[in-house]
């Protein structure tokens, strides 16, 4: 089934044509259309709708912010106005450039938990032309160290842990390092600087020339060769990500069928999702930064923290994975806070049960449930829904296609199929990433003709409403992040006791899915659950862990292909 004709615009797309035809006004929608409009662009001979007005580059996107004396960071005790990150980015531009002779296309590292670092160094990375890579701030050492030779940093930008962690690596690749935040007592290990020592204030952002083709970052994605897949996009691809992204915010109705909005508050997203994930970076911080909110930043996931800031800072938007908003709805001190600033509590990154979107539903006084669907190649934009239609279609994940997105179910032979059967979801969308970096067959394999191959399995009803059944891919999404059963595999795998090992995605309602694992151990051999897991964890991050681990008396069952037959594990050891 092809979704994609301008003819059917989907809501967003709606808003949009209306607002055209009324042009000759000058009221909010007007002034919103004329932001919002779209032209057919072709490069490379793939045409795509596009954001007229989409600033042409990250540097633009950012460039407005300077002078700006309104609160953006809110983080811990601390708050930073948008001119102050901006001065801030522009001293360390001025480092990458003069001090380590970063230039046009040299791959920068960011390794760090939440900090307004991060977001400094970003801005400052795709500022003067580098390419930002994005690095897990889970990563054992052996994970780093892979990712900081495959991308070929020429700098790592870390806080105190990472910089311990990626240290080796680092050395033994003649990486250099910036610390941010060290602790100033320890002395420094060899290679490393302080942020505070060389990032001086006041020093100018460099000049660069850079075109909206200009590669800007590599955010790694598991992939299932047991590798990590560094996803590559542009300027142009994250500037139309954003745009859609507040487009949205322009059309969506945040209040229910038949109320009033009752609140009056600014608008304030809080950062519960790591920055290396592209929903933390793209869809909640640069949406921030463009459209001027403010964003409460969160170290890391407490849901009691979580409910004592929103509360202080009147937050309006909640976005993470299904998990957090368990948390939250789930916590003690719940009923004690107020949380009627929120109008929006979703995000993405996992499949929501019904009954998390009628318990959001009830559960706040403004909020309403949201959901999207969105991938690190799509810059994490993609159909989305929200609520009276996600009240109403909790297993969908919205109407396709999107303002700049076409959607396409296929058949294994890439033909489009019927509504409600079915198939391979595809896209179509200026936001797609440009390619794996230094995968050729990989990219090959993922993009056809302007087109994305998700590996997700869903179907579209009559009604252009878009259901993720299943994945073609082998991974399991635990809490939003990405588990590929052959990376835990492998892993298991070195285990002198394994003989077999069969890793798959358990159902869970908090998590959305938890890593379970059925092994046939070798002859003779012991092994318990804790013991598999202690020797996991010393070779992948936690969250890769299995927590479900069975034994099988005999061999695992396998198809005439002789792969695991892993639905039958999982009815009979785990249902």
């Amino acid at each position: 089934m092809l979704v994609g004709s301008m003819v059917a615009p989907d809501e967003e797309t709606a808003h949009v044509v209306v607002n055209f035809a009324r042009r000759e006004s000058s009221s909010p929608a007007n002034a919103a259309a004329q932001t919002f409009e779209l032209v057919d662009v072709t490069i490379e001979g793939v045409t795509n709708r596009m954001f007229k007005n989409a600033p042409p580059t990250m540097r633009e996107l950012f460039a407005p912010a300077r002078g700006l004396h309104e609160p953006f960071l809110l983080y811990e005790d601390e708050q930073w106005d948008f001119d102050e990150v901006m001065k801030e980015a522009d001293a360390l531009g001025y480092v990458l450039v003069h001090r380590y002779g970063i230039g046009v296309g040299d791959r920068v590292g960011i390794a760090m938990r939440n900090l307004p670092e991060w977001i400094i160094s970003f801005v400052a990375i795709l500022s003067v032309g580098a390419i930002s890579v994005s690095l897990n701030a889970w990563w054992t050492e052996d994970e780093l160290e892979y990712a900081i030779n495959d991308a070929g940093l020429s700098l790592l930008i870390a806080d105190s842990e990472r910089i311990s962690r990626a240290h080796g690596p680092c050395s033994r690749a003649g990486v250099a390092m910036l610390g941010a935040r060290l602790d100033e007592l320890l002395p420094l290990a060899p290679g490393v600087e302080r942020w505070r020592d060389v990032v001086i204030p006041g020093a100018p952002m460099p000049l660069v020339q850079i075109t909206p083709e200009t590669d800007a970052t590599i955010l790694y994605t598991s992939g299932t060769t047991g590798f990590p897949k560094g996803a590559v996009s542009t300027h142009r691809a994250i500037c139309q990500s954003v745009m859609a992204f507040s487009s949205r915010a322009a059309h969506a109705p945040s209040r229910r069928t038949g109320e009033q909005r009752v609140a009056n508050h600014s608008p304030c997203f809080i950062l519960i999702v790591p920055l290396f994930h592209v929903t933390g970076c793209v869809r909640v911080m640069l949406t921030c930064f463009y459209e001027r909110y403010r964003l409460v930043m969160m170290y890391n996931w407490n849901p009691e923290r979580a409910l004592q800031l929103i509360e202080r800072h009147a937050v309006t938007n909640f976005v993470g994975v299904p998990t957090q908003a368990w948390d939250l709805i789930e916590s003690p001190n719940f009923t004690q806070h107020d949380t009627s600033s929120l109008m929006m509590v979703g995000g993405g990154g996992a499949p929501a049960p019904p009954t998390l979107v009628a318990r959001v539903e009830g559960a706040f006084p403004n909020g309403r449930p949201a959901i999207g669907y969105g991938m690190t190649e799509t810059n994490a934009y993609g159909p989305a829904n929200s609520g009276d239609d996600y009240v109403s279609h909790p297993t969908s994940t919205g109407r396709a296609p999107t303002i700049v997105m076409d959607c396409s179910i296929r058949d294994e032979n890439g033909l489009d199929v019927a509504s409600n059967v079915r198939g391979q979801i595809w896209m179509k969308s200026p936001t797609l990433f440009r390619g794996y970096w230094r995968m050729p067959a990989a990219t090959l394999e993922s993009l056809r003709d302007g087109w994305l191959c998700s590996g997700d399995l869903g179907r579209i009803d009559d009604d252009g409403f878009l259901y993720i059944d299943d994945r073609s891919k082998d991974m399991i999404i635990r809490a939003g992040e990405n588990v590929y059963c052959t990376e835990v595999e492998s892993a298991i795998y070195e285990h002198p006791s394994v003989h077999e090992a069969a890793v798959i995605g358990v159902l869970h309602e908090r998590l959305g899915e938890e890593v379970g694992c059925v092994i046939y151990r070798k002859p003779g051999a012991t092994l318990s659950g804790d013991e598999l897991r202690t020797f996991v964890a010393s070779r992948l991050a936690s969250y890769k862990v299995p927590t479900r681990v069975a034994f099988a008396d005999e061999p695992l069952p396998r198809n005439a292909a002789g792969k695991f037959m892993k639905t039958q594990l999982r009815q009979g050891y785990f249902a």
